[in-house]
């Protein structure tokens, strides 16, 4: 999303909806897969959005959970001794001194306890659901993922969160957010599972990305695509390069794909 289909302003390009009429009319799928909570995704592209009939297919909070035509496919979670390790390692941090907000992400909606307008503008970009409560060990039900936004560097605090990578998935999912996930989730394992659901293989896949929490995704389909703005490591993993999301990359590359440029 942010850095790849969206635009700098944070928009969605308006030449992207013509193009997705289009994708469907041909039995082509296009799928979102954002670290973004579901609910978030469909206000932007489900028929909500007032586009008709809308996408109805997710991989959202980073794979941790998948949606085909409104049905869940898949969902991955992280235990409750995890979640607890997250949010008392998250409230120490703060303690020594760093600026740091987390988000418990379950399957309806997402819970903060930091209620700060700072903090709250961050995270209502990401979590169109979200609830302000006064202790997030209280929060009950599944747990897809917990996000740890960071107001300076999210790469370099992830060190902090080394020990919980060797059991679980740690990834820089921006310049300011860090996933914990369980160890089988990330977008490539969404995307397996959405395979798996559709009968679709890599060869009938593209994949575009521009950080680090789209690297699973270069593991699942033969079309991979960096963005010109992509991280560097993304840009390694990446098979083919596509122009900036400034330049509406994603859609100019569909474009040819499809043979309409």
């Amino acid at each position: 999303m942010d850095g790849t289909l969206l635009t700098p302003e944070g928009e969605v390009p308006g030449d992207f909806w013509a193009l997705q009429e289009r994708m469907r009319a041909q039995g082509i799928e296009f799928v979102p897969a954002s670290g973004r909570q579901l609910a978030t995704l469909r206000a932007t592209f489900g028929a909500e959005n007032g586009s008709a009939p809308g996408i109805e297919t997710y991989v959202a909070e980073n794979g941790t959970l998948v949606v085909h035509d409104g049905e869940v496919v898949a969902t991955t979670t992280v235990d409750a001794p995890t979640a607890a390790r997250v949010i008392a390692r998250v409230r120490d941090l703060v303690s020594g001194g760093l600026d740091l907000g987390l988000v418990v992400c379950g399957v309806e909606t997402a819970y903060v306890e930091r209620d700060d307008e700072a903090f709250l503008a961050e995270a209502r970009k990401y979590y169109h659901r979200l609830e302000i409560v006064p202790d997030l060990d209280a929060v009950q039900g599944e747990v897809l993922k917990l996000a740890v936004h960071d107001f300076a560097d999210a790469e370099a605090t992830s060190a902090e969160f080394a020990d919980l990578a060797e059991t679980h998935q740690v990834v820089v999912s921006g310049a300011h957010w860090i996933d914990v996930m369980h160890p089988e989730a990330d977008k490539g394992r969404g995307i397996l599972a959405l395979q798996a659901a559709l009968g679709i293989t890599p060869a009938q896949t593209a994949v575009f990305g521009d950080y680090l929490n789209d690297l699973a995704m270069y593991d699942v389909a033969e079309w991979s695509f960096a963005m010109a703005n992509a991280h560097p490591r993304i840009t390694a993993a990446a098979r083919y390069a596509a122009p900036s999301n400034a330049e509406h990359g994603v859609v100019r590359v569909l474009e040819r794909l499809l043979g309409t440029a």
